[in-house]
């Protein structure tokens, strides 16, 4: 199984992933806010800004500390990125 970073030692399997988002707009706060209420929101940013929303097949939303386009160069084969890496 191939997994890839999203900063600070954590992982998740791309073929997972349903969507990475900007979290800036309103319909993707709203479901930010609904899965917190739900129990479904992993915030994986250790205190730092949120910069992708990940909604996933599992319908979790993960909060990452990553840029979206990196996630993609990530997933595409690229650098698995640092586990100490936040960018």
């Amino acid at each position: 199984m191939k997994l890839i970073s999203i900063g600070f030692g954590n992982f998740v399997a791309p073929d997972r992933i349903i969507a990475a988002v900007d979290p800036e707009s309103n319909p993707i706060k709203r479901v930010v806010a609904q899965a917190r209420e739900g129990g479904r929101l992993i915030d994986a940013t250790f205190g730092r800004k949120t910069k992708t929303v990940l909604v996933m097949d599992s319908d979790h939303v993960i909060l990452c500390p990553v840029e979206p386009e990196e996630l993609s160069r990530r997933a595409a084969g690229g650098t698995g990125g640092d586990a100490n890496e936040a960018q």
